[in-house]
């Protein structure tokens, strides 16, 4: 089975490749010759995360699926969240938005959050959706040099390092990504063997 996976973003292809095994092949946009920024407009992780995968379906007829993540920090009512890529600006840059947190979080005590994917699979012109949520903690300074975004200033419950100093098998174990593609997974391979109603 073939998808093309609605992105741009190299990391998050990392990811799912390392989970899937020898059953799926992934296409990028890139690889699949698309060059676009497709927008998120809407005011949910489920409507941006439907709004990428419909958009890459209409350009291209094939089976295909995409994912929108935000940060929800409790102290900052729910913030960043749709806007977590871009919560510093429309440079969307990873720094940035870090430093704004950091910022908007100096002096709480609350420091609780979690990270929550949603994935929009379009299978034979359907849509199925897959959330994944990782609970944790804001970290009051970066630690690590692995993984992206938020990575440095999460620490997930259960772990005593920050996103950013785990290896990706590691990661994966915890985090909201993998949790919600671990469920596309057992979907697409349940799919594989026997017809969808």
């Amino acid at each position: 089975m073939t998808l093309v996976f609605a992105t741009n973003n190299e990391n998050k292809v990392k990811e799912i490749r390392s989970m899937l095994g020898d059953h799926f092949s992934i296409i990028t946009l890139k690889e699949a010759g698309i060059d676009i920024d497709i927008p998120e407009p809407h005011d949910t992780l489920e409507d941006n995360a439907r709004e990428k995968s419909s958009v890459i379906y209409e350009m291209t007829g094939k089976d295909c699926f995409s994912e929108d993540t935000g940060l929800e920090i409790d102290a900052l009512n729910g913030a960043p969240g749709v806007l977590s890529a871009r919560y510093a600006g429309e440079q969307k840059l990873a720094d940035d938005n870090i430093t704004r947190v950091l910022h908007e979080m100096e002096g709480r005590e609350n420091r609780q959050a979690h990270f929550r994917t949603v994935i929009s699979l379009i299978l034979n012109g359907k849509e199925y959706q897959f959330t994944g949520v990782c609970p944790g903690t804001i970290l009051t300074e970066r630690r690590g040099g692995k993984g992206f975004g938020y990575d440095p200033i999460f620490i997930p419950v259960g772990a005593k390092k920050a996103f950013a100093e785990m290896d990706i098998t590691e990661k994966n174990r915890y985090s909201h990504r993998g949790k919600a593609f671990q469920q596309l997974i057992t979907f697409l391979r349940e799919a594989a063997t026997k017809p969808l109603s």
